[in-house]
């Protein structure tokens, strides 16, 4: 089987001729592959420290459906039909691709299938899920800062899941903890700032 950074050249780039790309295209390029391909494309455009706007909030959405299979322990993706006429542009698709190609061919570098436990058990399953549903909400919230840590949390731990390599996944849920810590800290901050914010205006008034 192609290399996933050779085989996502080569369909956005040769192989897709139309100006857009659906959701549904997208997500057939898993074939019979698991859960740890769709982690990774859906992550990448959210991962790479590049715009991607309109990409976080409905690749969130999908993410969280997926990991909640995942925790479920479905062994095949499943997608709601009327997901799938969601339009993505090309020529942004291409870039995003072009963008992620080098950090992609560093994983497959090192990438194995070692600790296979961690990303092929039940209970390691599990938790990943978890993480990368947790992960997916914060994509989700329209603040900086909550985006794009998260959805390197999924793509590290996704292609560790992807390639039954648990040491990958195990750095993937490293970061999925530090993006964590990090969103509960803009959500506190912020918090605490309209709250102060409206103590000084209710003393001004």
């Amino acid at each position: 089987m192609a290399r996933l950074s050779a085989e996502l050249n080569n369909h956005f780039f040769d192989v897709v001729k139309t100006p857009q790309v659906t959701l549904k295209e997208i997500l057939s390029l898993a074939g019979e592959r698991t859960f740890g391909f769709l982690f990774v494309l859906l992550s990448l455009p959210s991962a790479l420290p590049l715009p991607a706007p309109g990409y976080s909030t409905p690749f969130g959405i999908v993410m969280f459906l997926l990991a909640v299979q995942l925790i479920a322990g479905r062994t095949r993706p499943w997608m709601p039909e009327k997901w799938n006429d969601k339009q993505f542009d090309l020529v942004s698709v291409q870039k995003i691709v072009k963008a992620g190609t080098p950090w992609l061919q560093r994983l497959e570098a090192i990438s194995r299938p070692r600790l296979t436990p961690i990303c092929t058990s039940l209970v390691g399953r599990t938790i990943i899920g978890i993480a990368i549903a947790l992960m997916s909400i914060s994509m989700m919230i329209p603040i900086p800062g909550t985006n794009t840590l998260p959805a390197m949390g999924i793509f590290v731990t996704g292609f560790g899941l992807l390639d039954d390599d648990g040491a990958i996944s195990l750095g993937g849920l490293t970061l999925c903890v530090m993006a964590g810590t990090l969103t509960t800290l803009i959500l506190t901050f912020g918090y605490e700032a309209v709250k102060t914010a409206l103590g000084f205006l209710r003393n001004g008034l």
